[in-house]
């Protein structure tokens, strides 16, 4: 009798965890859509330009998807926490693909920069929602094990992307770089609205907080435009980017404002007060600035020095992409199973730092097999960090606010990136021109400090050897920047406070010690997250239903 019990009482868990790993499968094609974009487009972009023209044009190709992405990332999160997660999510994935086709159809780069914002605004909301709906499937402590999952779609669309991008442009054409996310998209489509169940959400009544996002649109939009401007386009002291600066500063200051009054602001202020969601934040900024500056410079410095292949750029990242995968995979499998996480993120910033501290000590005699165990360093530091830093911010606030958690800590992330590959491609480019200057071949990159490796073969071997170095200095000062700065992540660690997560089956305990009470969404977080509820067979307690949509 007690085995049948047993066995009646596992049968409802067991497709309810076969439900969650599709639901899973699903979201993780979404965010490898996210991640392939861009990387596939980037392969493209010279064909590209050769069809449409309009070279002087071109980094709005890339601007305007970042844009759209970053002002929209905020936005997407509040809606789905106040109209409900899956149509949210669907409604951005079906605007990503309406985006895609119509930029397969540019017919001129006009058209293209707008098709491409448009794919911009729904890429804003996949990222999210992937996190999101993940938050409210998974209980904290179960969901470190799908850490590895997602560690491992960032590394295939990194190393899979530009080779992915070649093919399609050389035996496709370019078109087809944006037509590919059709059978994803349809795919993950077809998967979420099949077999992803939440719990039903009224609709709510509130007020959009128009103001709010739009202010918050301009300040980030601001931001992004003196990141990406700033040192390139226009000097840092011109005037346009002073009045970018200013109109960033005076837009943010008046969304703080507004948020203090709206009835339900797009971005809670509340949720700061959470010391680990803060510092999560802190965390996550760092990881977007270390991460992406490494993944620019790291290619060109073993294409321009070591002299690697352009067509397998994807590949040499292979040593940090494979180590920030695989510690990812433990990383999540011990906060599984001990329901801890401290650790990591402490673990993870002091390897970040070692590994770019390391990095920076590359010079034109470093061996391919010593960039690669220095790369391994990083990739393990960034493998602590990546999942972690969302997984603890999601479990500090209350499940009504997952989605604005969520897209906060990856608005962060990217913003890290903007300002990452600004300010160390900044200190690239000036101290390559500043070394082929003083050795006297500044004519040599003609105000450009990238050659691609064709141009490179053709210069004289005095010329060559010169912008080897130049190279190998500009890489040794960003790196030395970088990893100075991520030592502001070490510290943010250090004073995270340890709140243990717990699984759905252990029972809730109610605070009652002043720990417990400080501590405050945090331990609600952790305990009012259900147990996977996809298919409706072990639905969230009736007070949570109503916020788990």
């Amino acid at each position: 009798m007690a085995e049948l019990r047993k066995k009646a009482a596992e049968t409802p868990a067991e497709p309810a965890a076969r439900s969650v790993r599709v639901v899973v499968l699903a979201l993780m094609i979404t965010m490898l859509l996210a991640m392939l974009d861009n990387l596939i487009v980037g392969t493209a972009m010279p064909t590209i330009v050769g069809d449409l023209g309009g070279l002087e044009h071109l980094s709005w190709v890339v601007t305007a998807y970042t844009l759209a992405t970053a002002a929209s990332t905020p936005i997407w999160g509040k809606l789905g926490d106040l109209y409900g997660r899956k149509g949210v999510f669907l409604t951005s994935i079906v605007i990503f693909l309406i985006g895609s086709v119509l930029s397969g159809m540019a017919q001129d780069m006009g058209q293209l920069i707008g098709f491409r914002a448009v794919q911009g605004l729904g890429a804003g909301g996949l990222m999210v929602g992937v996190m999101a709906i993940l938050g409210d499937l998974v209980p904290p402590r179960e969901r470190g094990r799908y850490q590895g999952m997602m560690a491992g779609v960032m590394a295939i669309a990194m190393i899979g992307g530009p080779l992915v991008g070649g093919t399609i442009t050389d035996h496709l054409g370019w078109r087809w770089s944006f037509y590919i996310n059709i059978p994803l998209g349809a795919v993950a489509l077809a998967m979420v609205t099949a077999v992803l169940h939440l719990p039903r959400k009224e609709r709510s009544t509130a007020r959009v907080d128009y103001l709010g996002a739009a202010l918050l649109t301009v300040g980030i939009t601001a931001i992004v435009l003196v990141t990406t401007w700033g040192g390139t386009e226009y000097a840092w002291s011109s005037a346009v980017i002073m009045e970018l600066i200013a109109l960033g500063v005076a837009s943010l200051v008046g969304f703080v404002f507004v948020e203090t009054k709206a009835a339900e602001p797009i971005m809670p202020l509340h949720i700061f007060r959470s010391r680990n969601f803060t510092l999560m934040s802190v965390v996550g900024f760092m990881t977007g600035f270390v991460m992406f500056g490494a993944v620019l410079f790291l290619p060109l410095y073993q294409q321009s020095v070591q002299g690697a292949s352009a067509t397998n750029s994807g590949l040499l990242l292979l040593p940090m992409l494979l180590a920030m995968m695989i510690v990812s995979l433990v990383a999540g499998r011990i906060t599984t199973g001990t329901g801890k996480y401290k650790i990591f993120p402490i673990a993870g910033s002091v390897l970040m730092v070692g590994g770019l501290l390391l990095l920076a000590t590359m010079d034109t005699g470093t061996s391919r097999l010593t960039s690669g165990v220095y790369m391994a360093v990083l990739g393990a530091g960034m493998g602590f960090l990546m999942q972690i830093t969302m997984l603890v911010a999601q479990n500090s606030v209350e499940l009504k606010d997952m989605g604005v958690a969520s897209s906060a800590t990856t608005l962060f992330r990217t913003l890290g990136s903007s300002f990452g590959v600004a300010i160390m491609g900044a200190l690239f480019t000036g101290r390559v021109q500043d070394e082929m200057a003083a050795r006297g071949g500044a004519a040599v990159t003609e105000g450009s400090a990238q050659l691609d490796a064709a141009s490179l073969a053709k210069l004289p071997d005095a010329a060559r050897e010169a912008y080897e170095y130049a190279v190998a200095s500009g890489t040794h000062i960003a790196f030395l920047v970088g990893g100075s700065v991520a030592v502001i992540a070490l510290v943010a660690a250090l004073f995270v406070k340890e709140v243990p997560l717990r699984g759905a089956a252990e029972p809730q305990t109610p605070a009652t010690g002043p720990e417990d009470t400080a501590t405050g969404p945090e331990d609600t977080a952790a305990d009012s997250t259900g147990p996977a509820d996809s298919t409706g067979t072990k639905p969230s307690p009736p007070a949570k239903a109503s916020q788990n949509a």
